[in-house]
């Protein structure tokens, strides 16, 4: 099947079909004259990089999952490292996330909202860039 088809086959983009063929996540088949042509196994192995994007895993961890998919001599202890990895990314990440929205609350608390310039959530702002200018 041509791109166009792959990409309705898998739910994947045209893009990014081309995308992961630029960082060689998928190689699929050429005609001669350079047409690119996917197989069945294609389409199943762009499912799996959406399913496994979806999951928030960066293309690094991608590529190693997608490894690991393929060799059927793999540790399920490996796959679970990586996993575990990217969940304590995640974690990371969501606590990072809800420090920035308490932040946040706090500051749009002390603010009037009036029509005043005079704005703490601007000043706060300012005040962790030294070499910003008030405006």
């Amino acid at each position: 099947m041509n791109i166009g088809e792959a990409a309705k086959a898998s739910g994947i983009s045209r893009k990014m079909i081309r995308y992961y063929e630029e960082i060689a996540l998928l190689q699929p088949g050429r005609t001669a004259n350079g047409y690119r042509v996917y197989a069945r196994q294609d389409i199943h192995t762009l499912r799996f990089i959406g399913a496994a994007r979806r999951l928030g895993f960066p293309i690094p961890d991608v590529k190693a999952l997608l490894f690991l998919w393929q060799d059927s001599s793999r540790s399920s202890a490996d796959v679970k490292r990586l996993t575990d990895g990217h969940t304590r990314q995640l974690r990371a990440h969501v606590a990072e996330m809800n420090a920035m929205i308490g932040a946040l609350e706090t500051l749009a608390g002390a603010c009037d909202g009036d029509d005043r310039p005079d704005c703490p959530i601007i000043n706060a702002i300012a005040a962790h860039d030294p070499g910003s200018q008030r405006r």
